[in-house]
């Protein structure tokens, strides 16, 4: 049995425990990172973040979807899920080789098993055969392990028919048709990426609209995106039973409606992975929603055990969670570290995508702040049209009435998640909106639409 003495111990080889570790090792410290999985990288790398946004991807660009407004139907071509596969595993064969590159550079060791407390101090790895493999005494430890998707024990998942976001990567086939439970940012991203396809969607979701935490014109300018790929949307419906008869999925619903398809996607959330760490032995209790606590400085209860990524909870972002475990890593050896950021950005990767930096409509009318909107759609970009993007598509800020203070940025349509971070810097260092009226952008670019999104805003608080 090896026996371990390492200054900085992580749990998880994920977004947040990569970046733990690596920022650790930078300090000259001891760092192992624990990883149940036998390859590095976490759900983000393995079955979440990388694998789907490299489906999109091969979506995209195998099916021509860009040129779609130019050629029509003539453009498409059947795509089979080898074409797919191929794409999807080059790009995490180097992404893994990457990680593994980076572990050697900074002298971090990779330890394969199973993590659990058995003392504040002191983890115990567990085998596949539930075996004690390895002790590891840290002075500092980071949990990073990660979420799963949330899957009731009373769901029939196989893995053909009844699927998880996990096991809709191991598909042997596009389906022709689809249902989706759950309106989130995971079944509305795989619904769109299958309804490009040529798979017919359907999404049926409890509440009134698709991506609830949008702001509600964005939302509904989504909304008639996904129509324009035949994606469609069942609001209000609570599946009461899911079973598989045949080769089909059944879903009833609450109401006594009725749905089948060749694939059930159920993608009602997702839950920390912190089962079987033996948080009591570190005396680390949950919240009530499954999370571990921390403070500011992503530290628990236990000064030197921190926690970061989805197993905190909210934004539980790939993104976040690479610069919350930094910034744990920072803060557990004493070093100076900024304040996480006050201003992060969204990306939700659909088709057509969309990303959001700071707070919507709705908000700022709860909260009784004077604000403005401006706008520029699409349609009037050049680059929109030359690149052959939907000409559905729109730039939405909110800036104060008065200081001019940029308070909300919402962008859907081809590009948003590029080019929502000049939002975002303008933000964070507190530049006002006609800030993109001083400033020449290249043309034609997507990026544009802040300086024509910013005089439609203050045009119209010059004419009132």
């Amino acid at each position: 049995m090896e026996k371990w003495d390492v200054d900085f111990a992580v749990i998880g080889s994920g977004p947040a425990g990569q970046k733990g570790a690596i920022q650790a090792a930078k300090l000259g410290k001891k760092v192992v990172i624990i990883e149940q999985d036998f390859v590095p990288g976490g759900a983000c790398l393995n079955s979440g973040t990388i694998p789907s946004k490299s489906l999109r991807e091969a979506i995209v660009d195998l099916t021509r979807y860009n040129e779609r407004s130019f050629y029509g139907q003539s453009c498409i071509r059947d795509i089979t899920i080898n074409d797919l596969n191929y794409r999807l595993n080059t790009v995490l064969e180097g992404e893994r080789e990457i990680l593994y590159r980076q572990f050697k550079k900074n002298h971090i060791s990779f330890l394969q098993g199973k993590a659990r407390f058995e003392s504040p101090n002191e983890l115990a790895v567990i085998d596949e055969n539930l075996r004690i493999k390895a002790f590891v005494k840290a002075k500092k430890i980071l949990i990073a392990a990660g979420s799963t998707p949330r899957n009731p024990l009373h769901i029939p998942f196989d893995e053909e028919v009844i699927l998880d976001s996990t096991r809709l990567l191991h598909m042997d086939k596009v389906p022709k048709t689809m249902l989706v439970l759950g309106g989130g940012i995971v079944g509305t991203e795989y619904a769109s990426y299958f309804a490009a396809l040529g798979t017919r969607v359907t999404i049926l979701d409890k509440k009134e609209r698709l991506l609830p935490l949008l702001d509600k014109e964005i939302g509904c300018h989504f909304q008639v995106g996904l129509r324009e790929i035949g994606l469609a949307f069942s609001p209000r419906k609570i599946p009461s039973q899911i079973t598989r008869r045949g080769n089909k999925g059944l879903v009833k619903c609450e109401d006594g409606s009725q749905f089948e398809a060749d694939v059930v996607l159920y993608a009602l959330g997702r839950e920390a992975n912190v089962s079987g760490l033996h948080l009591e032995n570190a005396h680390l209790k949950l919240t009530d929603r499954g999370y571990i606590e921390v403070n500011e400085k992503f530290q628990t209860s236990d000064p030197h055990i921190f926690a970061a990524g989805d197993v905190i909870g909210y934004p539980a972002l790939a993104s976040t969670s690479m610069e919350q475990g930094r910034l744990a890593a920072r803060h557990a050896f004493g070093h100076k570290a900024s304040k996480f950021p006050k201003h992060f950005p969204v990306g939700i990767y659909t088709i057509p995508e969309i990303s959001i930096c700071g707070k919507g409509e709705e908000e700022l009318q709860k909260e009784g702040i004077s604000y403005e909107v401006g706008r520029a759609y699409y349609y009037e970009i050049a680059r929109s049209h030359i690149s052959g993007a939907s000409q559905l598509g729109l730039f939405k800020i909110l800036f104060h009435k008065k200081t001019l203070a940029i308070l909300g940025i919402h962008i859907v349509g081809r590009s948003a998640t590029e080019v929502i971070h000049i939002g975002q810097v303008a933000m964070s260092l507190g530049a006002p909106v006609d800030y993109f009226i001083g400033q020449v952008f290249n043309y034609p670019t997507f990026a544009e639409g802040y300086r024509i999104a910013a005089l439609n805003g203050l045009n119209k608080l010059t004419h009132s």
